[in-house]
């Protein structure tokens, strides 16, 4: 079911990218399928990463999974370096023809390597009692990629990897006290990046626009107030793929990456959109799952930390969308158009399919082993 729900968004992803951009000469120079046929090859090469790392032995899985995690902070260091600024934000490094996002893996890094954190100290238990000492060492590890994030400054994937870090602390078994000062803590911080100046003008207008997207509705508020109008014209069974009139005529920026959903809602209306809601619900209840039958503590937190990745960005995405969140600028998970997040959110459910295969490897060696007692008695 994971890899069917997988599979549908992507589709769906091929389809609406090339809807969002088949009519924009200015972005495809008049070849109308440019990024259609972009994205086909980002979906196979994530599809290749996640075979990868599905049929990888888990012992191997668990000894990269430091290899990983500083690799994704190199990426981090050299963005702040050579890293070219796309929309107000150093995020992005350019090798060659490609454009690689080194934020969008460090989220699969810090689970990965909290989950070990967590897994080291468990020693073989599914159950572990979690020291305070633990918690911090695991939010060190979350600390690193967080503070040179917030450098760029990439407000929206710090959100994310925010809401994530809170899923793995709150899954680990860390008391009330630790969920609390972190939420507490993010605060602290969010208004101290206010106050001290590292949000840059345009992301403070923007949470200004959230409260009030009438304050200016060609500037800050923009990008809210159209996503809003295309998704209100779809109605029930929306205007038709590639029949969108504010996706033709190109009001909503940056429409096949941070504002796919719009297209969705206008051209494939209220179905369409539950559909993708639907479809992300199932691979999020897919990740809890795996969690819940994980014979190890390093499976089941990979797994719920997951679940918290892709049900935040989702929830984050389709709600600046609709108006319900502030403009953050996160894609949508298999859906929006671009490699460095397709290729995360693919190595994510490769972990997935992993852990789901060891769990049922061992469920399988352990029922072979109960009949041969029951044989042999």
């Amino acid at each position: 079911m994971l890899l069917l729900a997988v599979a549908a968004l992507l589709v769906l992803s091929a389809l609406l990218v090339w809807s969002a951009t088949t009519h924009r000469v200015d972005l495809t120079g008049g070849d109308s399928t440019a990024f259609l046929r972009k994205q086909l090859v980002n979906i196979a090469i994530g599809l290749v990463l996640m075979v990868g790392v599905t049929v990888i032995d888990h012992r191997w899985v668990r000894l990269a999974a430091p290899a990983v995690y500083l690799a994704a902070i190199g990426g981090l260091v050299l963005v702040l370096t050579m890293g070219s600024t796309i929309n107000g934000s150093q995020s992005w490094l350019r090798l060659g023809g490609l454009s690689i996002q080194p934020s969008e893996f460090a989220k699969f890094a810090v689970i990965v390597g909290m989950a070990l954190v967590l897994a080291e100290r468990a020693q073989g238990r599914r159950e572990v009692s979690v020291r305070s000492a633990d918690v911090l060492l695991m939010l060190g590890v979350a600390a690193v990629p967080s503070a040179l994030i917030l450098a760029q400054p990439d407000l929206g994937t710090m959100l994310v990897l925010g809401a994530t870090t809170f899923g793995v602390v709150a899954v680990s078994g860390a008391g009330r006290r630790w969920l609390l000062g972190l939420v507490l803590g993010a605060v602290a911080v969010a208004a101290t990046a206010v106050s001290a100046g590292v949000l840059k003008a345009y992301q403070v207008d923007r949470f200004l626009a959230f409260i009030d997207p009438t304050l200016d509705p060609r500037g800050a508020g923009y990008n809210v107030e159209q996503a809003r109008i295309a998704i209100g014209n779809g109605g029930v069974f929306g205007q038709g793929l590639f029949n969108g009139s504010q996706t033709v005529a190109g009001f909503v920026p940056e429409q096949q990456t941070d504002f796919i959903f719009t297209v969705a809602g206008e051209e494939l209306g209220l179905l369409g959109g539950a559909l993708i809601i639907a479809l992300l619900g199932v691979v999020i209840w897919r990740a809890l799952v795996i969690a819940r039958r994980a014979e190890d503590v390093f499976g089941r937190v990979c797994a719920a930390g997951i679940a918290c990745w892709f049900g935040f960005q989702a929830f984050q995405n389709i709600g600046m969308c609709l108006g319900i969140m502030p403009v953050t600028g996160v894609p949508l998970p298999f859906v929006s158009y671009g490699g460095s997040s397709l290729f995360a959110g693919l190595l994510a459910v490769g972990l997935l399919q992993n852990i789901h295969q060891r769990s049922q490897r061992r469920t399988y060696a352990s029922a072979l082993a109960e009949r041969r007692v029951l044989v042999r008695s």
